[in-house]
């Protein structure tokens, strides 16, 4: 051995030393990113499983998993063939403009022929002819990941995460993440909705299906105030139909209860879905009209009027026709007013008044209070 030899060994020793040096801080620092994601991902789930009302578990679906995973689009796709969850977000307050990232569809077939086929996760490159009409148009992504939400055996939708970097999402990443997390969703969305359906069955009127006048307080007190931030109208119809006795003492009330709910299902088809039709008592019923000007409430009313122009088949004899009597009211919340309860007092009251008035000359009209 030479004295230039031992130098040589020395450094090649050293240098092995600062490699594993080198990996264990390179695995100590994966480690410690790995934790950190991890914890990050039980917090989301903890999140979404306390979502107490469907329209914040939608906002936590979207715009929520879109921050907390640095995604560039999130889209749910929710079959609602019978548009129960639709009714339900509405009958909660919400508009259904305001979940950009929710797509409701009949069937999700109809917007993907892939997404019938999947039972799994599926990750992979974003084809526009494939994909487009997943992430309500956008057309710069390049990788995705799907995953169907599946409820006791059946897909009730997709969640569907798109990235404009091509390695984000490939078939090389393991499915068991994305598996979870759409498992957690799918209970998340079952617990939601069926806590809605509970909601919704209390301040619902068994007859027509509409909302009942406790729903109304509330519902009444939510719209002032947005009408208020707005700068907005809110108005208000409050309809009798008339001459209601007489058509019970001649067609029982069995004929007056099919009365009711053909009368009411007009009307539905006349309105918005961010409208509120309520069963105020008996043969009253009345309409709640955010963001509505008076004027528009009243044509809106004499709409009302003449669809009840068809007579109504009330199972004795030739069908009956019915007429209503339609009193209408609108208010423009002050930036100053403190008091909105009263405000929500005398919108009905006004809107009481005019249908007396209606009634009293001589009924089947539409009078502004």
């Amino acid at each position: 051995m030479t004295f230039g030899e031992k130098p040589k060994r020395a450094a090649t020793s050293e240098s092995s030393n600062d490699e594993l040096r080198f990996l264990l801080r390179q695995l100590k620092a994966e480690a410690a990113s790995n934790e950190k994601k991890w914890q990050r991902t039980l917090e989301r789930e903890v999140e979404l499983l306390r979502a107490e009302t469907l329209p914040i578990l939608l906002e936590l679906l979207t715009s929520g998993l879109s921050k907390s995973y640095a995604l560039d689009a999130v889209q749910l796709i929710l079959e609602d063939a019978d548009h129960e969850i639709q009714h339900l977000l509405v009958s909660s307050g919400s508009r259904l403009e305001d979940f950009a990232g929710v797509t409701f569809v009949d069937r999700v077939a109809d917007v993907s022929a892939q997404l019938s086929r999947l039972h799994r996760p599926w990750l992979g490159v974003w084809m526009r002819t494939d994909h487009e009409l997943l992430f309500s148009g956008r057309k710069s992504l390049q990788s995705i990941a799907l995953m169907p939400l599946t409820l006791k055996r059946k897909i009730i939708g997709f969640l569907c995460f798109g990235s404009v970097d091509p390695e984000r999402f490939s078939h090389r990443l393991g499915a068991n993440f994305f598996q979870h997390l759409a498992t957690v969703v799918a209970v998340c969305l079952e617990n939601t909705c069926n806590r809605a359906r509970i909601v919704r069955s209390g301040l619902a009127d068994y007859l027509t299906g509409w909302h009942n006048r406790r729903y109304l307080e509330a519902r009444l007190g939510e719209e002032l105030a947005r009408a208020q931030r707005g700068a907005s109208s809110v108005a208000f119809l409050m309809i009798d139909v008339d001459n209601f006795k007489q058509l019970n003492d001649s067609y029982g009330h069995v004929g007056g209860d099919i009365a009711l709910r053909t009368i009411a299902a007009r009307i539905q088809t006349q309105i918005r879905a961010s409208d509120s039709g309520v069963r105020f008592g008996g043969d009253e019923l009345a309409v709640l009209l955010p963001d509505t000007s008076l004027d528009a409430a009243a044509g809106l009313g004499e709409r009302i009027r003449v669809a009840m122009k068809p007579a109504i088949n009330l199972g004795r004899g030739k069908p009956r026709k019915v007429t209503l009597s339609i009193g209408v009211a609108a208010v423009t919340p002050g930036r100053g007013e403190s008091d909105l309860g009263l405000v929500a007092e005398q919108l009905l009251a006004r809107a009481d008044a005019a249908l007396y008035q209606a009634k009293a000359a001589g009924r089947n009209r539409v009078i502004i209070g």
